[in-house]
C-alpha cells in the first residue's frame, strides 16, 4: 500500500484514499464526479456554486448541489459576501452536503471581476470573513481551496492557510500557480511546501497531476497530505481512482470505450433534460474523441458531433466513428 491509496479522514468524514477529483466549473457536474467516484476517486467535488444565486434557489444552482448516488457529498461555494456564503453553506448542509469547500483559487476573470475565486486573496482580511462566516455557520467540515497567491509578488497562500486552520477550516487544498498564471506553464510543487511549514491540518496539493508519479512526486516535493486531479481527467473520468490504485484503466476493446462514453451522454441527457444537456455533453465528447480516436478521427465527424441536436443521431455518429477505426488502446 502507498500513501496514495491509504484513508484519510477531514474532520471525522473518512475517505477511503488520497486522489481527489478537483471541482471543476462546467465539468464536474453530478454525471461526471459519479464517474470518478465509481471508479474509486477518494472524494469528488462538484462544481463551484454561486452563493448568493444558491441563497435564491436558483434553478442552475440547486443543479449543481445535487450528490445523488454519492458517498462523500462535497459542495464548491464560491462567493465575496460574508452573509450569502454563511447562508449558503446552511442550505448545502441541508440538502445533504458532507463537506463544504470555499473557493479562492478560481481564475476565470468573469469571477475575479466579481470578487470571487481567488480575487478574495488580495485582500485576506475580508477573505477571512468569509471563512469565519462559512465556519460558524454549520456542522459539517469546511476546506479552503486557493491559488498561491494573486500574482508573483504577492505569495500569500501561507499566511491565508495558517490563519484558515485557526478559524476552523479543516483541509486546505493548494494550486501551485498563481492567479496572473491561470494555466500557463507548469504548477509550482515545491511552493506548496510553504503552506505545509504553517499548518497541521491536511493539506491537498493540486497542479498539473496525471499520473501516479505525479501524484508522487507533488507529495514529496509538497509534503501534501493528498493530491487532487483536475484537468488531465477531461476525457477519462476514471483518472483520479486509476492513480489511487496505480493501475490504468483497462478497456476490453473500442466497443467497451463506446459503451462507456453513451452511458455518460445519456445520464447527462438525464440529469439536464435533452435540449442543455446537449449542449453541455459536446465537450466531453470532444475529450473522449480526442483522447481515445486523436489522429483517426474525420474533421467532419467531429464537426457534425459538436452540432446536432438529435440525441439518437449524435449516438449514431459516435457508433459509427467508432466501428470504423482501428482498434485504440484505452
Amino acid at each position: 500500500m502507498t500513501l496514495l491509496n491509504q484513508p484519510i479522514s477531514i474532520a471525522g468524514v473518512e475517505l477511503p484514499n488520497r486522489v481527489f477529483l478537483a471541482p471543476m466549473s462546467g465539468v464536474s457536474d453530478l454525471p461526471f464526479r459519479r464517474r470518478a467516484a465509481a471508479a474509486g476517486a477518494g472524494v469528488v467535488v462538484s462544481e463551484m456554486v454561486a452563493s448568493a444565486e444558491l441563497c435564491s434557489r436558483n434553478s442552475e444552482s440547486m443543479l449543481r448541489l445535487n450528490g445523488e448516488g454519492l458517498g462523500t457529498h462535497v459542495v464548491q461555494l464560491a462567493g465575496r459576501e460574508a452573509r450569502w456564503m454563511g447562508e449558503a453553506a446552511k442550505i448545502a448542509e441541508g440538502e445533504g452536503a458532507d463537506i463544504i469547500d470555499i473557493n479562492m483559487g478560481c481564475p476565470a476573470k468573469k469571477v475575479t471581476g466579481g470578487y470571487s475565486g481567488s480575487a478574495l486573496m488580495r485582500d485576506l482580511d475580508h477573505a477571512m470573513t468569509l471563512v469565519e462566516a462559512t465556519v460558524n455557520a454549520v456542522k459539517v467540515p469546511v476546506t479552503l481551496k486557493m491559488r498561491l497567491g494573486w500574482d508573483e509578488n504577492s505569495i500569500n497562500a501561507p499566511e491565508l492557510a495558517r490563519r484558515a486552520e485557526a478559524a476552523g477550516i479543516a483541509m486546505i487544498t493548494v494550486h501551485g500557480r498563481t492567479r496572473n498564471q491561470f494555466y500557463e506553464g507548469h504548477a509550482d510543487w515545491d511552493a506548496i511546501a510553504a503552506v505545509r511549514a504553517e499548518i497541521k491540518l491536511p493539506l491537498v496539493a493540486n497542479g498539473d497531476v496525471g499520473t501516479t508519479a505525479d501524484a508522487q512526486e507533488i507529495l514529496r516535493r509538497s509534503g501534501a497530505d493528498a493530491v487532487m486531479v483536475g484537468r488531465a481527467s477531461y476525457g477519462q473520468p476514471w483518472l483520479a481512482g486509476a492513480i489511487a490504485a496505480d493501475a490504468p484503466q483497462r478497456f476490453s476493446d473500442k466497443n467497451e470505450i463506446l459503451s462507456y462514453i453513451i452511458m455518460h451522454y445519456e445520464d447527462m441527457l438525464k440529469h439536464y433534460g435533452d435540449r442543455t444537456g446537449i449542449r453541455h455533453s459536446r465537450k466531453h465528447l470532444g475529450w473522449y474523441l480526442d483522447r481515445h480516436i486523436g489522429d483517426q478521427l474525420i474533421p467532419a465527424d467531429r464537426a457534425s458531433i459538436m452540432t446536432m441536436t438529435d440525441p439518437q443521431q449524435v449516438i449514431a455518429l459516435l457508433t459509427g466513428i467508432f466501428n470504423k477505426t482501428a482498434d485504440m488502446a484505452a
